[in-house]
């Protein structure tokens, strides 16, 4: 909810991860953890918790697929979906296939 001084710090911290989340080229992964980090580098809080309460709010349009854990994981409750998204982006991926290889897909913010 904005103020007459400007947007609530809940606002402001979701803008700032879907800016961050939206700039996720296709192929490529980030973590949630990196994009906690870029988000406290300008606001100077929240966490990987944060950025997944976000992201589990969010909207269409949102490469949500793009953000995993930090083993490469996308969400359990969207494996399938997720796992589909990345491969047909041709994002590397481990020899299983079931996670992001993060050594050669990963996206630093």
């Amino acid at each position: 909810m904005a103020t007459a001084t400007g947007p609530s710090p809940a606002d402001e911290y979701l803008a700032e991860v879907l800016a961050v989340v939206e700039r996720v080229p296709p192929g490529r992964a980030t973590t949630y953890g990196l994009v906690a980090e870029a988000v406290a580098e300008v606001l100077g809080r929240g966490g990987p918790r944060q950025v997944g309460q976000v992201m589990a709010r969010a909207g269409g349009g949102l490469p949500w697929w793009r953000v995993v854990n930090a083993a490469g994981s996308p969400p359990a409750h969207h494996l399938d979906e997720a796992l589909t998204e990345l491969r047909a982006e041709g994002c590397p991926m481990t020899r299983d296939g079931r996670r992001v290889d993060l050594r050669r897909a990963v996206w630093l913010p």
